[in-house]
């Protein structure tokens, strides 16, 4: 739990960016060269608080054994605390009519890639806002940009996923509109993201199919905890050893309600009824 590996209780390696804000001003001082800032101020970042986490990273597991008492209140403390804010997100974003999903996987799930299919499709339809949760850099964000979205990048440092102040400050960094849909690609990690409410209207766990059909009972939290199950890379079937209906088994055995969406980002395969989705909650 995040208590315990300590990342929920360490915000001084957050960044929330603009990735125009940072084009404009490498531009402004670099003479239009392509680097960023982005590398340079997170590894200020890192030699700053290297020490501190180093000395986390590794001591933590012989100090809290110890303190089993202090780890479970920490615990207690940063979940409350969250979801305190969640509330208070839910609130605002329900008062603007914001439909906001929080997009969870693991890493390479293809999480990026069907939001950057989602968006290129519909952003005629639908005015969307993006939030980037990544550990670093800028590259996903800078793929969001690319298609004209509005979208801020979080850089959580050490931290393995995003918390609802984080999404409530990006948010008015962000200055989402009304009647707006905002998706927000959590950090990929299938553990930690399950525990933190973002104030979100839905929870949408993506897996591919070449993860292997047992991940919702190796992971139950997740997949308990979402509302849709995107199954991506099914355009990879035919080369790889999984059977879908059994991954469905396994996810609807830890939770009963998930509803299925099976594409691929990358042919466009199935995402029609996604799309469906998407606009008629959008009208709701």
């Amino acid at each position: 739990m995040c208590g315990t590996c300590g990342c929920g209780s360490e915000k001084n390696g957050v960044t929330i960016q603009n990735p125009k804000e940072i084009k404009a001003h490498d531009h402004h001082h670099h003479d239009g060269h392509s680097h960023t800032h982005d590398h340079h101020h997170h590894d200020g970042d890192s030699h700053s608080h290297s020490h501190h986490h180093h000395d986390h990273d590794h001591d933590h597991t012989h100090s809290h054994h110890h303190h089993p008492k202090t780890v479970i209140e920490l615990e207690q403390d940063i979940l409350h605390h969250n979801d305190v804010m969640a509330a208070r997100n839910k609130g605002y974003f329900e008062a603007k009519n914001i439909f906001v999903l929080n997009l969870v996987s693991s890493p390479g799930s293809g999480k990026t890639a069907i939001l950057e299919r989602t968006l290129s499709d519909l952003k005629n339809d639908i005015p969307f806002y993006v939030i980037e949760g990544d550990q670093q850099t800028l590259n996903d964000a800078n793929r969001i940009d690319a298609l004209d979205i509005p979208v801020i990048q979080i850089n959580t440092g050490k931290g393995c996923h995003l918390e609802s102040d984080m999404v409530y400050d990006a948010v008015k960094k962000l200055n989402v509109k009304d009647n707006s849909i905002l998706m927000i690609e959590n950090v990929g990690n299938l553990v930690c993201p399950a525990m933190f409410n973002l104030g979100e209207s839905k929870r949408v766990v993506i897996i591919s199919t070449t993860e292997g059909e047992d991940k919702p009972i190796k992971y139950p939290d997740m997949f308990h905890s979402s509302d849709i199950c995107i199954i991506n890379k099914i355009d990879l079937l035919p080369y790889v050893n999984i059977n879908i209906n059994k991954l469905k088994e396994y996810a609807l055995k830890v939770n009963p309600d998930l509803q299925f969406f099976e594409v691929s980002a990358t042919t466009g395969e199935g995402m029609t009824k996604w799309y469906d989705w998407l606009k008629a909650q959008k009208n709701n």
